[in-house]
């Protein structure tokens, strides 16, 4: 479908109160919308809080195994550098930069997904899986909220929570994705504000327990938007948390540095049951490619970053939360 083409069939299901599916890449250049009752005819299934299609037995006896081919430091150097020089010349403040790493697993996409635990997880047609702990916006009546993470960092290490809380980086980057989606917000709706700052959630994988931070933003929808979702998506798209800040010339960079082609991955996918949108963030992304398993993942750049920890990050966040 068209950029067109999705948000106008949006808008259509939404007022016939019709269930739907939907997704936007991160181009906003592809993408379906598709009633819920013909989902699964699709090899589309999905599980979010409190609804899922899944009604499928995948299951694999034996034991995962999991192994990562992630890019080089020394090809990972000159894209941290250039985003790192773009800060340095005031064209960026915070760059989602993000890499794919090929992995080997003795287990199919459809094993993965259904052995996955996930807020958010998703099989798209045998093309892709992911594994989402990042709501994008919900709706529900006139009211919209955003629930931006940002900030990684493995548990296990000595007094994580308090590191990753107290660090210096880490601060700027959410107080800067927080100002971003509250800016985003506002073009939809009004009474825009910052519910919670900052809370911690944990996420455990196939090889390590990870702890995140997120906040929450609300506001009240504005009339024009309040019965139109696709004008909404179209307006807020692509995630501020997945891009940066200020966004359009930060996706400009991110066109300019990143070596592969985004695709579905940092799009977004969602569900109206018909009553209310939840949607997430395509994140945790794994993907078939001609014979080959790809893994997309990244981490937000700013002035305080450094090298290892950035590498470490996209590294870490290469995982499936089977366990």
């Amino acid at each position: 479908m068209t950029k067109k083409i999705i948000f106008d069939k949006m808008n259509e299901l939404y007022n016939k109160k019709i269930p739907f599916f939907f997704i936007v890449d991160y181009e906003k250049t592809a993408g379906e919308v598709i009633p819920l009752s013909e989902l699964a005819q699709y090899g589309i299934y999905y599980s979010a809080p409190g609804q899922s299609n899944i009604d499928f037995q995948a299951r694999h006896a034996e034991a995962l195994l999991w192994r990562v081919f992630p890019v080089s430091k020394q090809d990972y150097r000159p894209q941290f550098n250039k985003v790192m020089q773009e800060i340095k010349s005031g064209n960026t403040y915070l760059l989602n930069l993000t890499c794919a790493a090929k992995v080997e697993t003795n287990y199919t996409l459809e094993e993965l997904f259904y052995a996955g635990n996930a807020k958010y997880k998703l099989y798209y047609k045998d093309h892709f899986i992911h594994f989402s702990p990042e709501p994008f916006v919900v709706t529900a009546q006139d009211r919209i909220c955003s629930y931006p993470m940002k900030g990684t960092i493995d548990a296990a290490l000595e007094h994580a929570e308090e590191h990753i809380i107290n660090d210096t980086k880490e601060l700027n980057e959410q107080f800067t994705i927080v100002d971003l989606i509250r800016n985003d917000l506002s073009m939809v709706a009004a009474n825009v504000r910052v519910d919670k700052f900052r809370y911690i959630e944990k996420i455990t994988t196939n090889n390590k327990t990870l702890l995140s931070v997120s906040s929450k933003i609300s506001g009240t929808l504005r009339e024009e938007y309040r019965h139109k979702p696709g004008d909404l998506f179209d307006k807020l798209l692509p995630a501020g948390s997945i891009c940066g800040a200020p966004k359009q010339k930060t996706i400009e960079i991110i066109a300019n540095t990143e070596t592969h082609r985004r695709g579905f991955y940092t799009g977004v996918w969602g569900i109206f049951d018909g009553e209310k949108i939840d949607s997430c963030v395509i994140i945790r992304y794994l993907q078939r490619e001609n014979n080959n398993l790809i893994f997309k993942s990244g981490g937000g750049i700013t002035c305080n970053s450094r090298l290892q920890a950035e590498y470490q990050e996209m590294i870490d966040k290469i995982y499936v939360p089977v366990y």
